[in-house]
């Protein structure tokens, strides 16, 4: 890889994150390297305007925060296929990111970089859009909107928990209708994010799959569901008559569904990909650390596995 011009996206808000954005913009300069530097939360995109004002191709992202830097940073710029180098300085869990110990030594990780001793991780994302008019004669409504993690459709209100109704169609064919807090459409990345707070599967990051998890359902037939990547799931909103439904793309608003609308959610045309630097990276692992599951909390005698 060639290191002439590179993004640097701290967290917004985060001393330890504009620190350690400042100090590798200085090393990189060092190297001849054009740095483009912001950043990056609920209130600062820097991504339009680090694409709109590069003046040569961009050759990598260095994401410095947790797993919502991460997130933004691949809607953002998955569709220029720009390589992102997400490390986990000032973030919280860290599914997405490299660990900080791996990065502490960055002028390393620059010869690293350089040297192609690294991987790529291209992971699936989704796509919706939103559209009006009849089954025969639909005309899009809004912008494409990227997602790594998730689509979600459900209501929001200043004042009050309002419960949803929503119909679902796969490649055109109605499926079921769901009253509750709303529905998720999760690739296999998000499947550990907010698809598993909602009792959705996990699924390998290495599939491509696209699953469909209930919020909180009033029905107890309605259950998760895993779908062929190339499906289409479109959502109808039913009985909005206050307004309420609207679409969150990674847990961002993305817009609002009016009556008579659809969102239809299919696999994207790109993908994120992620640099990786672990040289044993293990996606089994990532799930004993993060989800502390009884492999990193119990310790104890495996030497019934040799005899």
């Amino acid at each position: 890889m060639q290191l002439n011009q590179v993004i640097i996206a701290h967290k917004a808000g985060d001393s330890l994150s504009k620190s350690w954005a400042e100090k590798c913009a200085r090393q990189l300069e060092s190297r001849n390297c054009r740095v483009l530097m912001g950043p990056s939360g609920p209130q600062d995109n820097p991504y339009p305007v680090f694409l709109a004002s590069s003046t040569q191709p961009i050759d990598m992202a260095l994401v410095l925060g947790g797993d919502g830097t991460a997130l933004s940073a691949a809607r953002n710029l998955a569709a220029d296929r720009i390589p992102i180098l997400a490390v986990n300085v000032g973030g919280n869990l860290g599914f997405l990111t490299e660990s900080f110990e791996i990065f502490k030594d960055s002028e390393q990780v620059w010869h690293r970089l350089t040297s192609d001793f690294y991987a790529i991780q291209r992971r699936m994302m989704l796509q919706a859009q939103v559209f009006e008019g009849s089954s025969s004669n639909l005309e899009h409504v809004s912008d494409r909107f990227l997602a790594l993690n998730e689509i979600c459709v459900k209501p929001a209100s200043a004042d009050r928990m309002i419960t949803s109704i929503l119909e679902m169609e796969i490649d055109g064919e109605v499926v079921d209708q769901y009253q509750g807090d709303g529905l998720i459409i999760a690739t296999p990345t998000g499947s550990t994010a907010y698809t598993v707070a909602a009792n959705g599967p996990i699924v390998h990051d290495g599939m491509q799959a696209i699953t469909v998890t209930p919020i909180c359902p009033m029905s107890l037939s309605s259950r998760p569901i895993v779908l062929p990547a190339g499906s289409v799931v479109s959502i109808w909103p039913l009985a909005d008559y206050e307004l309420n439904t609207k679409l969150w793309t990674d847990s961002v608003l993305g817009t609002s569904i009016w009556p008579g609308q659809r969102v239809d959610v299919r696999m994207a045309d790109c993908r994120a990909k992620f640099i990786i630097l672990r040289e044993n990276y293990s996606y089994y692992q990532t799930l004993r650390e993060k989800l502390q599951w009884a492999g990193a909390r119990i310790r104890y005698s495996n030497n019934h596995r040799d005899n």
